[in-house]
């Protein structure tokens, strides 16, 4: 899907590079035409300062979004989600990164899970990056405990995983 709303932007990179950083960080719109994070209104020159293009240019990605019935309802109840992995380290939590040999191969998120369940360690959050959006997509999983040194091997002979960062 991400794929089709990046190419519905192909013809204008301006615009395909505020349609991407909406998608890289949650962000949606609302009907009347504006940015939004969880409902709250972001203005257009915040974020074309921050994206370094004109206010106009995300002005008129928006209206171009709107104007697309097949994304529009997809930015619409676009939502963001709190980054655990964040602050992880002040909540006395171990982040799991893994950076896949192909992101499109199957199985990396299952496997890792697997892993990780099978020695009784509890998930406080996962997310991957979409290889679509992301140049080095990545699996971050934020976990409750220190890894014990099995379950480092363990995730690290997993054929999908080219690294494996834990913090």
């Amino acid at each position: 899907m991400w794929a089709k709303i990046l190419d519905a932007f192909s013809d204008s990179p301006s615009q395909a590079q505020v349609v991407r950083f909406l998608l890289e960080n949650g962000l949606g719109i609302n009907e009347q035409g504006r940015v939004t994070v969880n409902g709250i209104e972001i203005p257009a020159t915040h974020l074309s300062k921050e994206i370094g293009t004109d206010r106009r240019v995300v002005d008129a990605t928006v209206k171009r979004i709107l104007s697309l019935p097949a994304i529009t309802d997809i930015f619409l109840n676009l939502r963001a989600t709190p980054d655990v992995s964040r602050i992880a380290a002040s909540l006395g939590l171990t982040v799991i990164t893994i950076m896949p040999d192909n992101a499109a191969q199957k199985g990396v998120v299952g496997e890792a899970v697997k892993v990780i369940a099978d020695n009784g360690i509890s998930i406080r959050q996962i997310f991957v990056t979409d290889s679509h959006l992301s140049e080095d997509p990545k699996l971050v999983i934020v976990v409750d405990e220190a890894l014990p040194a099995v379950v480092y091997e363990a995730l690290r002979a997993l054929p999908q995983v080219r690294k494996l960062i834990i913090e």
